[in-house]
């Protein structure tokens, strides 16, 4: 059996440390995302809804860089939205431009009251790439 592994980005934001999660766990080949937010460094909120979900996405591309993945290894999506009915098409424009063309992800969108001061939230499972033989 696998054991787990921590991986971070070269930089860690500080919400990592404050609430003591890892961005991801490496499993095998499986790579376990942490909900991603529209933080920046220090971990505070971008302003606006849209720079949230852009910086959510950077965040969540930084992670999955660090364990040699994009968005093309990602497999299931869930998602996380304080108001789903007037957030969607900023979403969808914004998963649009980063996820790319199909065969799309699963996806999961669940509405929610609270994120920790956020108002979207990623998080992915994708499989780790195999390195060239």
């Amino acid at each position: 059996m696998s054991k787990r592994e921590a991986v971070s980005p070269a930089a860690r934001h500080a919400l990592y440390d404050a609430h003591r999660y890892s961005a991801a766990i490496r499993s095998g080949d499986l790579l376990f995302v942490s909900g991603q937010v529209g933080s920046r460094e220090d971990g505070s909120p971008e302003p606006t809804f849209e720079a949230q979900v852009r910086r959510a996405f950077a965040n969540l591309r930084t992670v999955l860089a660090a364990a040699g993945c994009t968005f093309d290894d990602v497999v299931d999506v869930t998602t996380f939205h304080t108001d789903p009915e007037a957030q969607f098409a900023t979403i969808m424009a914004v998963r649009d431009a980063e996820i790319g063309a199909p065969p799309y992800p699963n996806w999961t969108a669940v509405g929610v009251t609270w994120l920790a001061g956020f108002d979207f939230e990623i998080k992915v499972i994708a499989r780790i790439p195999m390195p060239p033989a």
